[in-house]
């Protein structure tokens, strides 16, 4: 039978057939569970896949538009130098805007490393100055040979060795999350396959007979086919759901500001493991029609 027939048989179902496969033993057992485990994994591949990828674009696009300069320069002339600086950041295109921090800015933002009372008199610390860029952005090049000119101790930092490594974790991270889905659809693959050769084994008289009364291999393997897809996808929507009730318990994005947060799905993003189930019914079909057909060859 081909493979649109077996489509077909599997929609349609046969009652007769279906009393080939017993409904329920080990193979039924083992099929649901790894059913249902493995799309509880697939599900926790996806999240941190898309997790990780959206805070790795979210720190890059953070940065993409923002730039900083640093100024070291004695204290007679760091005044002078950052007025020199603020003086050609207003001249330069694709300079939206730029801001000196104050002393009380840069320790409130050293405070959560260093505490409050940061002495900063006594420390040697630089002037930062934040620059937002325009969409077009400036030019990076151009704006060092000025600054150069212009304020020998200023340091301009486009963010750009920042952005690089998050924009090439985004895109490994995703990598990643299809690797470990394909990895899990195989193992789903062989597990089932497995069962389908033990159950096909434990009923070989039952074929022999069928056999005998004129049943063809493919009437046979269609009964297997379509009882293991069933339970191949039974199982994985139970993994998909408890998957997801495991995900949504996760604490969210605004929370906490740690890291490892915000691993819930988002916006369309929950979609995916909506697709985890028609994914494992398909791996099960093909898993199970390749082994009916094969292990009903060598039983003759």
């Amino acid at each position: 039978m081909s493979v649109r027939g077996d489509l077909l048989a599997l929609v349609r179902g046969d009652s007769q057939a279906d009393r080939v496969v017993p409904r329920s033993g080990q193979s039924a057992r083992l099929t649901l569970a790894t059913a249902a485990a493995m799309a509880f994994l697939a599900v926790f591949a996806m999240a941190l896949s898309t997790a990780s990828g959206r805070l790795a674009d979210r720190w890059s696009d953070s940065l993409a538009q923002s730039s900083t300069i640093r100024i070291s320069a004695p204290p007679a002339e760091l005044e002078a130098q950052t007025w020199a600086v603020l003086t050609v950041l207003e001249q330069t295109p694709g300079v939206e805007s730029a801001n000196a921090l104050s002393d009380e800015d840069q320790q409130a933002l050293l405070a959560p490393w260093f505490g409050p009372d940061l002495p900063l008199d006594d420390l040697p610390i630089p002037r930062l100055i934040e620059i937002t860029e325009t969409a077009g952005g400036f030019d990076a090049d151009g704006l060092r040979q000025r600054l150069a000119a212009e304020a020998p101790g200023a340091v301009l930092d486009d963010h750009d060795r920042w952005r690089r490594p998050l924009v090439e974790a985004a895109s490994r991270l995703r990598l990643l999350g299809a690797l470990a889905l394909i990895l899990i659809l195989a193992a789903t693959g062989a597990m089932v396959t497995l069962a389908a050769q033990s159950a096909l084994s434990a009923n070989e008289q039952v074929i022999r007979v069928m056999r005998l009364v004129g049943a063809r291999d493919s009437y046979i393997a269609r009964a297997f086919v379509r009882r293991f897809t069933i339970r191949a996808l039974t199982g994985a929507a139970a993994g998909t759901v408890a998957g997801i009730l495991a995900v949504m318990i996760l604490p969210s994005a605004r929370d906490t500001a740690a890291i490892l947060t915000g691993l819930r799905f988002s916006g369309a993003s929950w979609i995916w493991p909506l697709l985890i189930p028609p994914l494992a019914a398909a791996t099960a079909f093909a898993a199970t029609r390749i082994a009916a057909f094969r292990t009903l060859r060598g039983l003759k």
